[in-house]
């Protein structure tokens, strides 16, 4: 849309609000909501708001920010009451009205301009396959004397043994048997219906949905690639349709990485490829049907994966995800069809225009915006400096000998083993100026202050298990 457009969509919808979105810093939506009549000045002169509040933005001494909406973003809510239109905003200086350099959505426009600069392609395709779990309650608390959390499923495999209303009639998923077991073992394929629904009706298209392997309801809804801007807004959508419509039915989502010990966590497989002039740029006749420049990419996603895991698993609880030792892609290989290895080549159809990439450790607690451009410049950057991924990995990593696996390098195994490994390897993030060094250090100190050092200074209760009676 255009801004005539919004405002004649707002008119034939009968909005009575409008509700500004923009993304944080970590990648968690915040809004605002106006009265509709205020729509058409805000396209202009968007509107006011504290960035001192917004976690990752401003100082206090200079807290005024402003949002602008992007008319393109515009959709009814479907969730709200009153008739809402929902638009996504950049966040602008209100002095300069130059782009916010912390803002998510400005880096990866950013990102956009450089990859048509650099000549080698005019567009960069994602489609993320993003993992939840659907639960029927959460609770969690923590003080200086205690800490507990508790969640509960109707499909958790520990309710076997329940006493249900009617009965409990058993059809629980094991731990790690959760796909693809029809009903009534699989329980919410019509609260995935209605998900997927409801995407479509807000302009998603979404390809499949089914359950995961976890037991407790894992879900995974998938939608359609596109561009990574648009794709990146799409992630947020997504997130934001699941958890409201699994709320009107009185469940709650999660997308933590690990939420339950023992079984699998969430994981975002990534699709990459890029294109030129309407061209695929990723088919050939190399290894697994790529082109010399998918391999080049491949071997920057290999070359800088300990850094791009700051941003594609930005969580103390991503990293209990990718412990070695069990199914998780941890080991840096590429191969094709071997979910075994951490970046994979699809073989599912022999057309040109279906050649990808895909990553295969990332998690959807990422902001996407930074995600996505990260994972493009690491793979830019691989194409620029024809960095040689070496020989393909097809056989079962997880089967490989002790001897075998220590030469296969390995993703990081705690986020602040990534955050060092970003400090050391971030040239390639900061071409174009699409990263800066104030966006990196940001992060970094974020992560530390607010997530690293929270986390390491609590007791847990498996180390009362362990060391009380030391």
């Amino acid at each position: 849309m255009k801004p005539a457009d919004i405002l004649q969509y707002a008119r034939e919808n009968g909005a009575k609000m409008v509700d500004c979105k923009f993304v944080d810093f970590p990648g968690s939506w915040q809004h605002i909501s106006y009265p509709i009549e205020r729509l058409e000045e805000g396209l202009e002169d968007g509107f006011g708001f504290d960035g001192s509040s917004i976690r990752g933005f401003q100082a206090i001494n200079n807290s005024d920010m402003l949002m602008v909406p992007d008319p393109a973003t515009a959709v009814m809510d479907p969730f709200l009451k009153h008739p809402t239109l929902s638009v996504i905003c950049d966040v602008v200086d209100p002095i300069t009205r130059e782009p916010y350099k912390r803002c998510p959505r400005g880096l990866a426009r950013r990102a956009v301009s450089y990859l048509k600069s650099t000549g080698l392609a005019d567009t960069a395709y994602f489609g993320p396959e993003a993992e939840f779990f659907i639960f029927d309650s959460v609770r969690f608390e923590e003080g200086p004397n205690h800490m507990f959390h508790h969640v509960d499923s109707v499909e958790g495999r520990w309710n076997t043994g329940r006493d249900e209303v009617g009965g409990n009639k058993g059809y629980k998923p094991n731990f790690k048997g959760g796909y693809f077991p029809v009903a009534p073992v699989d329980t919410y394929t019509d609260l995935r219906s209605e998900m997927v629904a409801t995407m479509q009706e807000l302009g998603i298209e979404v390809e499949t949905h089914h359950h995961e392997v976890g037991t407790a309801g894992q879900a995974e809804i998938d939608v359609k690639y596109d561009q990574v801007l648009a794709m990146a807004d799409q992630m947020m959508l997504y997130k934001y349709i699941v958890k409201n419509v699994a709320r009107q039915h009185g469940k709650t989502v999660t997308f933590m990485p690990k939420p339950l010990y023992g079984d699998n966590g969430n994981g975002m497989h990534v699709h990459m490829s890029l294109w030129k002039d309407e061209k695929p740029l990723f088919a050939g006749d190399r290894y697994a049907g790529l082109s010399e420049m998918a391999l080049h990419f491949i071997g920057g996603l290999m070359k800088h994966a300990a850094a791009l895991c700051a941003f594609s698993n930005p969580t103390t609880n991503s990293y209990r995800r990718l412990v070695p030792g069990f199914e998780a892609p941890v080991n840096v290989a590429y191969s094709a069809r071997n979910r075994s290895a951490a970046i994979r080549i699809p073989m599912l159809s022999a057309s040109p225009k279906t050649k990808r990439v895909e990553l295969r450790w990332a998690d959807p607690s990422a902001n996407p915006y930074l995600a996505f451009t990260a994972m493009m410049m690491a793979g830019l950057d691989g194409i620029e400096n024809q960095i040689d991924p070496g020989e393909a990995m097809d056989k079962d990593i997880y089967a490989l000998s002790p001897e075998e696996l220590k030469e296969v390098p390995q993703v990081p195994r705690s986020l602040d083993l990534a955050l060092d490994a970003l400090r050391r390897d971030h040239a390639f993030l900061l071409k174009g100026d699409v990263f800066t060094a104030d966006i990196l250090d940001a992060w970094i100190d974020y992560k530390h202050e607010v997530e690293i050092d929270q986390v390491r200074v609590r007791p847990t209760p498996t180390e009362f298990a362990l060391y009380y009676d030391v």
